[in-house]
């Protein structure tokens, strides 16, 4: 290394501004690595997760290193708390773009709503139905199942016939058969780069 190169190192400014930064950008891909890869655990992704978990140790030792070559440099501290936390948040907003796997969505109601069923089956959702009982007396339960990507248009579906409608999701690690949209996937095997979200 020339002599130049090794005083632009030893710098204050080398020190106390690019090397903090470096170390923010370093915990920022490898926070963002880890949430993604968690998730593709909690999917039961066994070829993606350990690719992703590869590159997040390989990133984390690096930034680890430089930490431990600047323990008197509280700047590099901050980089590094910082970009975890920042890691964490691009991590999350990398899964919602990806809108990865499939859904349940569960509508109960105080009445059947065959217009929602019907705009469902028109849409190329499968829908099941049955009655239960709840605290109120009868209601009834339908679910469907949805590719993650679409659940906006499925929920505006149902605020604009049942807008009273108790919903709750569901995240689903495997489907087989079923009705899907020409777009979604019947298979066991979910892609989860297959739905994409736009717009967020």
């Amino acid at each position: 290394m020339t002599e130049t190169g090794s005083a632009f190192l030893q710098s204050d400014w080398f020190n106390y501004l690019i090397l903090p930064f470096l170390i923010f950008l370093a915990r920022i891909c490898d926070v963002s690595i880890g949430t993604l890869r968690i998730i593709f655990v909690a999917k039961g992704n066994k070829l993606v997760a350990p690719f992703l978990g590869f590159f997040e140790v390989l990133i984390w030792i690096l930034a680890i290193t430089r930490i431990i070559q600047n323990l008197d440099n509280p700047f590099c501290y901050l980089g590094y708390a910082a970009g975890f936390a920042t890691g964490n948040y691009i991590g999350l907003l990398i899964e919602e773009k990806l809108a990865m796997g499939v859904v349940m969505l569960r509508i109960i109601t105080l009445h059947p709503i065959p217009e929602l069923i019907e705009k469902l089956n028109k849409a190329g959702y499968g829908s099941t139905q049955m009655n239960a009982d709840g605290t109120r007396g009868k209601v009834f339960i339908t679910f469907t199942i949805i590719p993650r990507s679409e659940l906006n248009t499925a929920l505006g579906f149902v605020r604009e016939i049942e807008p009273d409608a108790f919903i709750t999701t569901e995240d689903i690690r495997m489907v087989s058969k079923g009705v899907f949209p020409a777009s979604g996937s019947g298979s066991s095997k979910i892609n989860p780069f297959k739905w994409w979200r736009k717009g967020i």
